[in-house]
């Protein structure tokens, strides 16, 4: 329904305001506790990562979506907007996580390429990518045991169009990243401020997430990057935090850089979440030093 409702080829502004009012009427949606969606305690289930998995801005992290338990089942719809110096990025997406052991995500990817379509003769300004995704978590618990909660992920991405990605020379329309994630949540934290850690091993041959296509003139083969995230919980609803994220650089067309991100999230109850924060992802598709802001905007059901 969240797909349908939203169009995919709607202006980011107008994307927003429609995520925007989506998530409004999930949070006010319910007469009853705004507790009623889940067991888990709030934030635990992090915010929608822009591949469409539970996380943080830019990484997966090893809990599921939602706030179901065992026996429990939830997810979220978001929509995501970021823009740099050149390049903007528009996501929507949904996921849904049962029994806290699976979860099933999809999203779509929108960059706006005007800065470098007219310039070179491209056919397209904008590159779309979906994306589904499973995540299933193998042992542990966020908070209640010694090791860490511990998650394997896939995510399968598809380009839309492989006209421009293939000039820039990636090899395939499609691939497949795996990824394996650990994230704790220590309640003590620093100074009695909770926080946590979350780290990512990730197989992929993706360009610029995929974006770009997959695989390159420079080398064709998976590459093991890593990932993570530090999160401080500066109030029960508040946290303030960081991402970072290797990449491959597969193209000889233009280097790809790591992406990293400082990012403040809100949750005010159990059925909305908004995320702000500052990107820095350094080179893309020829384009240096991009640098801008990043809002994401998460109904939880």
């Amino acid at each position: 329904m969240f797909i349908i409702f939203l169009n995919i080829d709607a202006k980011p502004l107008k994307l927003i305001i429609k995520v925007f009012f989506t998530c409004y009427l999930f949070s006010f949606s319910s007469t009853s506790s705004a507790y009623d969606v889940g067991s888990r305690i709030l934030a635990t289930g992090g915010v929608t990562q822009i591949e469409g998995s539970a996380g943080s801005g830019i990484v997966p992290w090893a809990v599921l979506s939602g706030y179901g338990q065992k026996g429990e089942w939830g997810g979220d719809v978001f929509g995501t907007y970021a823009n740099t110096d050149d390049y903007d990025l528009s996501v929507i997406g949904a996921n849904v996580a049962i029994d806290n052991r699976v979860e099933l995500s999809v999203a779509t990817q929108i960059l706006g390429i005007d800065a470098i379509a007219r310039p070179l003769g491209l056919p397209d300004n904008e590159l779309k990518q979906f994306v589904a995704g499973v995540k299933v978590r193998l042992f542990g618990d966020l908070i209640y045991t010694m090791l860490p909660q511990v998650s394997f992920g896939i995510q399968y991405k598809k380009n839309t169009d492989f006209d421009v990605p293939a000039l820039t020379g990636a090899k395939d329309d499609h691939g497949v990243d795996f990824y394996l994630a650990a994230t704790k949540l220590w309640l003590s934290g620093i100074n009695g401020y909770p926080v946590l850690l979350n780290t990512v091993v990730r197989s992929t041959k993706a360009n610029q997430l995929g974006l770009l296509g997959f695989g390159g003139d420079l080398d064709d083969s998976r590459s093991l990057m890593f990932e993570g995230s530090i999160g401080i919980l500066l109030r029960r609803d508040l946290v303030l935090g960081m991402d970072y994220r290797q990449k491959p650089d597969n193209l000889s067309f233009a280097k790809e850089d790591d992406w990293m991100d400082f990012f403040l999230a809100w949750f005010p109850n159990k059925h909305l979440s908004i995320t702000g924060a500052w990107t820095e992802l350094g080179d893309i598709a020829g384009k240096t030093d991009q640098s801008g802001f990043y809002i994401s905007l998460e109904g939880s059901f």
